[in-house]
C-alpha cells in the first residue's frame, strides 16, 4: 500500500535518526541516493545529516567495506509507519533481503524514534544492536552527541566513550 499525506499519523512531529548503510555496487553513491529518497519523501523532513564513513563489514569479512551516515529527521508518521517507508526506499533501489549481515546494496534502520520503547515482531526500539556499533555511534555522537537511548539511559556520547577505541578507530571518515 502506497503511503502518502493520508497515511500520516495526526501526531505531533517527533524527531528520529536513521542509519544508513551501503557496501554492495557504489555504496557511497547509493548512500547519497537513499538520502536524496529520503529528504524528497513528504512524510518526514530531514534536519540533520552526519559525515560519511568507511568501515568493515559486520558478519562475514569476505565482503566489502560499507559506507555508512546517520540522519535526523522530523516526522508525524507513527514508528511503523515511518519503517515502511524506509522498506519501501530500499526496495526502490533493489535491496533484496538474502542473507544476514550480507552485502547490501542500501540498508536504512530507525534507530531511535522520540524516546520509544517498543518490542514487536517488526520494530525494536532503540535499535537493539546500536550501542555495540562505532558505524552507528560515531555519525549519531557528531550530529546529535545528547540523542537519548531511553533503555540504557544514557546520550549517543556516552555510549560511544564506552566502545573499545579500536572498535572506534575503525571507521575512515570520507571526504
Amino acid at each position: 500500500m502506497p503511503l502518502g499525506p493520508a497515511a500520516i499519523t495526526e501526531i505531533k512531529p517527533v524527531v528520529a535518526y536513521i542509519g544508513l548503510g551501503a557496501n554492495a555496487g557504489e555504496p557511497r553513491r547509493q548512500v547519497e541516493e537513499a538520502l536524496a529518497r529520503l529528504a524528497a519523501t513528504e512524510e518526514m523532513e530531514l534536519v540533520k545529516v552526519s559525515s560519511f564513513y568507511l568501515n568493515p563489514p559486520v558478519g562475514p569479512p569476505d565482503q566489502p567495506w560499507y559506507v555508512n551516515a546517520v540522519i535526523q529527521v522530523r516526522t508525524r508518521l507513527a514508528p511503523e509507519e515511518l519503517l515502511r517507508v524506509l522498506q519501501r526506499v530500499e526496495k526502490d533501489m533493489g535491496r533484496v533481503r538474502r542473507e544476514r549481515w550480507g552485502p547490501r546494496i542500501i540498508d536504512l534502520d530507525l534507530l531511535l524514534y522520540d524516546g520509544v520503547i517498543l518490542s514487536g515482531p517488526d520494530l525494536c526500539l532503540p535499535h537493539p544492536e546500536m550501542h555495540h556499533r562505532a558505524f552507528v555511534l560515531v555519525p549519531l555522537a557528531e550530529i546529535a552527541p545528547q540523542a537519548w537511548h531511553p533503555t540504557l539511559e544514557q546520550t549517543a556520547a556516552e555510549l560511544l566513550e564506552h566502545l573499545a577505541p579500536e572498535t572506534r578507530q575503525s571507521l575512515a571518515k570520507l571526504a
